[in-house]
């Protein structure tokens, strides 16, 4: 299986599903994608995509380390807070992209970054 686009699908398998809704995912396709023990099951419009669960906190964690010891935290409390606000990233992304696909679909029209985002102040 070559990957050449995101978009773009190279090998095509007929999976079986169970009586209890359960998929396995082909072998070469768990290793090629790099999953773990955990996947994220995406509905859309035509179908249903599995992929690999990405730990999303690695992109924030330098940000949210700096915030921290601003703060003042250090040692433990620091990484006890740094758990906290990364467990807090991906909720708040989903309802961000919750949030502006609802504005996309009511028609309103176009509005500015920190309308749809607020300040950096907020």
């Amino acid at each position: 299986m070559q990957i050449t686009d995101l978009n773009t699908v190279t090998e095509r398998k007929i999976i079986s599903i169970s009586n209890k809704r359960q998929v396995t995912i082909p072998q070469k396709y768990f290793e090629a994608l790099g999953f773990n023990n955990e996947a994220e099951c995406v509905l859309q419009a035509n179908g249903i995509m599995i992929r690999p669960l990405r730990d999303n906190t690695g992109y924030f964690s330098e940000q949210i380390l700096a915030d921290l010891i601003a703060e003042g935290f250090g040692g433990d409390d620091l990484l006890e807070k740094f758990k906290e606000r990364s467990r807090a990233i991906r909720p708040a992304v989903i309802k961000l992209l919750e949030e502006t696909d609802a504005y996309a679909k009511s028609g309103e029209g176009r509005i500015s970054m920190n309308e749809l985002f607020g300040s950096e102040d907020e």
